[in-house]
């Protein structure tokens, strides 16, 4: 009895010193925490409020009371110590490995979904621990009648297993996020969202898709937003075996440049691909910063694609086989003149330009289409040609030192530019751009003074036109010194 007496005395006197020695302990602990590991002071929390009350009463019921172990009372007050026991060192798991885990680091890359699986298994773990050490359960035939439900779930679930488990697959990989642009298959799309069984893609079209993981882990994934937003594009063309190549690249290297949307850096680049049955095929690769752009900028690419084929004459070939007969000038020679004397006759009188088609090919005019927005003559650019507007509008725009441009004036059908340009023999000092869909007839210097030869009073139509364009231009820029 003295022995027992003295062991309860001990205890009493253990739990009565140690408990508040080892709460304030604890406290120090979380306040040092706090600060530098706030995920470490909570777990700290755990053992101080919920873990060291219960393992304090647990003692003295069992040591100071002597309850007995087969207690009902003792046996949940030892199931709460073990469900807390669990609770905090799932916590402190949690804190040491996933907490503020640095980047590119398998910590960083383990998905929630997996981390929330592996909390439930460890849960169901100590469940069984508990009801095994605690209660002294028989979990045999639970483990067998698990075994078979699991065999049985497995085979109705085995598609939504499948997919889950892909979907972790997927989630630890990271190969993608959301907001990334992605092919799979067929599909192209934004990614929406990704859950523990599929994910949800935004297509162009505006349509949302649902791919389950088990499809995505079958298919090649083409990710347009990494490594980088960066993405290049290609588009092929074919042109005539008369248009010489290098005349080719150049224009479409010119076209790709000039181009909203198209990086210059790095620079567009043209191929000449191959020799096909019925024309020369050209590629262009050109580079746009966000893959979401790409539909509007393909599409300003091919619409100003046709007047730089009209521009430089060169022929688009259908893929058909043509049978060509021989009298005389062909066919195409003689719209091209037709369409030629049209455009001469818009003309207006007073510009004393040759009105035969034959000698006005002779001479050296040509006809030239511009698209919207495209620009005939750029600022700081030397111009040896006059272009006279046959249809649509121009623009005449200078850009200051900061690159902020400002609108001078609006050129109209029968208005004529180029001529600062042409006859200083200095750089343009404004942009000319098309408004509209724009024809031109583009004179060369010896066209130009042969009209002045003819009709001199045309130069000092010219020099007034000049000059009002240069007061014009000054009222914008200012008077230069």
């Amino acid at each position: 009895m003295s022995f027992v007496a003295n062991s309860v005395l001990l205890w009493s006197f253990a739990l009565v010193i140690g408990f508040p020695c080892l709460v304030v302990l604890l406290g120090e602990v979380i306040q040092q925490q706090s600060r530098r590991r706030p995920e470490f002071a909570k777990t700290v929390e755990i053992f101080r409020n919920l873990i060291l009350p219960i393992l304090a009463g647990l003692l003295f019921t069992e040591n100071v009371l002597q309850w007995n172990t087969d207690d009902r009372g003792f046996k949940i007050l030892a199931t709460l110590f073990w469900i807390s026991m669990l609770h905090g060192s799932l916590s402190l798991l949690n804190a040491l490995l996933f907490e503020k885990a640095s980047e590119n680091t398998w910590r960083s890359r383990v998905p929630k979904l997996l981390i929330d699986l592996s909390r439930l298994v460890l849960i169901f773990v100590g469940a069984a621990f508990v009801a095994a050490v605690v209660w002294n359960a028989d979990l045999a035939g639970v483990a067998t009648a698990l075994g078979v439900s699991s065999i049985v779930l497995g085979l109705a679930l085995q598609d939504t297993l499948g997919s889950i488990m892909s979907g972790i697959a997927l989630l630890f990989e990271r190969p993608f996020t959301v907001g990334h642009w992605l092919r799979v298959g067929e599909v192209v799309g934004q990614v929406l969202d990704m859950n523990w069984r599929s994910v949800r893609l935004l297509t162009l079209e505006g349509h949302m898709i649902v791919i389950p993981h088990r499809l995505i882990s079958n298919e090649v994934i083409r990710n347009y937003s990494q490594p980088q937003l960066l993405h290049a594009e290609r588009i092929q063309i074919g042109f005539s075996y008369n248009d010489p190549p290098n005349k080719v690249l150049q224009a479409l290297e010119e076209l790709a440049i000039s181009t909203p949307g198209i990086l210059q850096h790095p620079a567009p680049q043209v191929f000449t691909l191959q020799y096909a049955d019925s024309a020369i095929t050209y590629e262009i690769k050109f580079f746009i910063a966000n893959y979401s752009e790409v539909e509007i900028i393909r599409s300003q690419l091919m619409t100003r694609l046709w007047y730089i084929a009209q521009r430089n004459q060169f022929s688009i070939p259908f893929p058909i086989r043509t049978l060509y007969h021989f009298h005389g000038p062909t066919t195409a020679t003689q719209t091209h003149q037709q369409k030629l004397a049209d455009r001469l006759q818009m003309i207006p009188p007073h510009i004393p330009l040759e009105r035969q088609p034959e000698t006005a090919l002779a001479t050296g005019m040509r006809l030239q289409h511009f698209g919207r927005g495209e620009r005939i003559i750029a600022q700081g650019q030397l111009s040896d040609q006059l272009y006279i507007i046959v249809s649509g509008q121009g623009c005449m725009i200078y850009a200051d030192e900061q690159g902020q441009e400002h609108e001078v004036m609006v050129l109209h059908s029968g208005d004529f530019f180029g001529v600062m340009a042409l006859f200083s023999g200095e750089m343009s000092p404004v942009t000319i751009a098309a408004l509209t869909d724009l024809e031109v007839m583009a004179l060369a210097l010896p066209v130009v003074n042969q009209m002045i030869d003819r009709q001199p009073s045309f130069a000092r139509e010219i020099a007034h036109v000049q000059e009002i364009r240069q007061r014009a231009l000054e009222s914008v820029r200012g008077p230069q010194e």
